[in-house]
């Protein structure tokens, strides 16, 4: 991505307030945190934890943490405190992304897919491809779009997002409510906080999102391999990969993995059910930590929570329930 503001192909764009940044930029966070509970529900299907499969999806999972703190940070910038409440898993609806504004239509290539939670499978493995497709042509340009359902691509989206944060770029206050738990996993990242205000807060601003893009899609109009700065430099291997990438991996090997298969629905009263009843709560209350975390406060069980969710989702699936966060 450009260190610039690209410039719009169109002349015509809906006007902008701040409350309409501030609803995208809360989009933004909502997206970035969709991923995590999907991609962790089809990594606990596994059942051997040491396949390839259930290795790479847990390096995308905690780059997407990742994700969701840089969008939160950029949000704070603009003075919106980002909200989190368990999303929504119904059909296929991703978040505020069509993809069938792109072009090609990745889904003629990536189908059967489904937003809903489910097993590692082809349905699954096509949406994860889905949601990090690289932006080849989606021919929208820079523009703001008052509908936040017309993006092709996550990499749409921030191309909009970073025009409208130059033009919005007064209203940037560093060092307000930001939150920088990752240094020690990308310590060649400089700025992944925004400390500056203005102009100069911008060029970190623009920094974090092509961190978000390059890990994630990969470079626009194609997978390459993330920028050195952008690299986890705790990884011990595959660093270099997108997730993408990673995904692509998943797609074309040979197999999948031996996976756990549940019910969505399981008796009343049974282990599974159970199981259920533990992973909303404790997904609930994940939700609230991290309220706290981004509204400035140190809540002290994060970590805890989050490795929680990770084990009452293993739960649900060795009590023969699919995981449910609502």
């Amino acid at each position: 991505m450009k260190d610039s503001p690209t410039s719009p192909k169109s002349k015509a764009y809906p006007s902008w307030g701040l409350r309409q940044l501030h609803d995208h930029l809360q989009y933004m966070v909502d997206l970035e945190f969709w991923t995590i509970p999907y991609y962790l529900t089809a990594m606990y299907s596994i059942k051997d934890r040491t396949d390839p499969a259930f290795t790479l999806i847990q390096s995308v999972v905690n780059e997407e943490m990742f994700h969701v703190q840089l969008a939160s940070n950029i949000a704070n910038a603009f003075g919106l405190t980002p909200t989190f409440k368990a999303p929504v898993y119904r059909g296929n609806d991703i978040p505020h992304i069509d993809f069938s504004l792109d072009t090609p239509n990745p889904t003629a290539i990536y189908s059967p897919y489904s937003a809903e939670l489910g097993p590692l499978d082809q349905t699954r493995i096509n949406t994860m491809c889905l949601i990090e497709y690289p932006e080849w042509d989606t021919g929208q340009g820079s523009t703001l779009h008052a509908d936040v359902t017309t993006y092709g691509s996550i990499g749409a989206l921030y191309e909009s997002m970073r025009y409208a944060a130059s033009l919005f770029q007064d209203q940037i206050v560093g060092g307000v409510n930001q939150v920088n738990m990752f240094a020690n996993y990308f310590n060649q990242f400089e700025h992944q906080t925004v400390t500056l205000n203005g102009r100069e807060g911008l060029k970190q601003i623009y920094g974090i999102m092509s961190a978000i893009v390059e890990q994630g899609e990969g470079k626009t109009e194609g997978a390459a391999t993330i920028p050195p700065e952008f690299q986890n430099t705790a990884a011990s291997t595959d660093a270099e990969l997108d997730h993408f990438t990673k995904f692509e991996l998943i797609r074309k090997a040979s197999s999948f993995p031996a996976v756990y298969r549940g019910v969505r629905k399981p008796d009343a009263g049974s282990a599974g059910a159970r199981a259920q009843a533990e992973l909303i709560k404790g997904f609930d209350q994940l939700c609230a930590t991290m309220e706290k975390l981004f509204s400035g406060q140190n809540p002290p069980r994060f970590g805890r929570q989050m490795s929680a969710v990770g084990a009452f989702m293993s739960n649900c699936w060795q009590n023969g329930a699919e995981p449910r966060i609502s």
